[in-house]
């Protein structure tokens, strides 16, 4: 299928005002890697995965892991806006009785395909689900996404190594490089990088890409699925808070919803309704 990149830049703005709205109504949350993320989970749900909102459940479908569960609010407005739930159910995020709590959860929410929250497992529960498709010859694939920060988790290194082990090529692993974990800078706090050299010394397939370039995610993803008897990864260098001038780059919105008049303004950058 052709990609309109025009039309996938559009969805992961639409995805970032709702992303504003919701964490404003919440009045909790995490906006910094929910919109650091948004140019590729627009790519991931409006491009490239093959899912079924009819049958969220279908056994054939691809399947995507948010190892980086903070970042809820971001695929909640892809699964919204694709067709899993109301896009106005995003307003009872973190409310009590709502589905939408603050890390994403597989029994409560249509669309989720894991439970997550707890840094580094996300991807080793991506690596399990690979090994099942393998196993039952299915024709979907796997992909997970992590932070950066995440990176400092042992048990992310402990799947890599099992990943390339079993030459899990249904597998993508996409690394948010935002530079910045909620204490601060990365290198400030534990250096996980060269990325790149670290996972091809693993025996991936990388490519390292502009996250906010929706033509180069949409060859990313191309390249993935090319790659054979290895695991890929995309490696992409994103801005903290893309999107909203007065967020970006700054760790202070790593986990910090924005007010009535910090809403207004993001959302007049956006282009959203005030």
């Amino acid at each position: 299928m052709t990609a309109n990149y025009s039309e996938l830049e559009k969805k992961a703005n639409e995805l970032r005002i709702d992303v504003i709205k919701s964490l404003k109504e919440a009045g909790s949350g995490h906006p910094g890697g929910s919109l650091s993320a948004a140019d590729i989970i627009s790519v991931l749900y409006f491009h490239e995965m093959k899912v079924y909102p009819d049958d969220p459940y279908n056994k054939d479908r691809d399947k995507f892991v948010l190892s980086k569960g903070h970042a809820a609010p971001i695929l909640y407005a892809a699964l919204a806006h694709k067709g899993f739930f109301p896009v106005e159910d995003l307003m009872t995020l973190r409310k009590l009785g709502s589905s939408l709590q603050g890390h994403p959860d597989m029994k409560k929410v249509p669309g989720v395909d894991m439970s997550t929250g707890s840094l580094g497992q996300g991807i080793s529960t991506a690596v399990g689900m690979a090994i099942a498709g393998k196993l039952d010859k299915s024709p979907g694939r796997v992909y997970a996404m992590l932070g950066d920060g995440e990176l400092q988790e042992g048990i992310v290194w402990e799947a890599f190594m099992a990943a390339a082990h079993y030459e899990l090529d249904n597998l993508v692993a996409i690394i948010d490089w935002n530079g910045i974990q909620i204490d601060g800078f990365n290198d400030d706090i534990m250096k996980v990088t060269p990325i790149d050299e670290k996972l091809k010394s693993f025996n991936w397939g990388v490519t390292v890409i502009d996250g906010h370039n929706i033509e180069e995610i949409v060859k990313a993803f191309e390249e993935a699925r090319k790659c054979k008897g290895k695991p890929f990864a995309i490696i992409a260098k994103t801005i903290k808070g893309c999107g909203v001038s007065f967020m970006e780059n700054l760790n202070s919105w790593h986990g910090k919803a924005p007010d009535d008049e910090q809403a207004r303004k993001a959302l007049e950058e956006l282009g959203g309704v005030c």
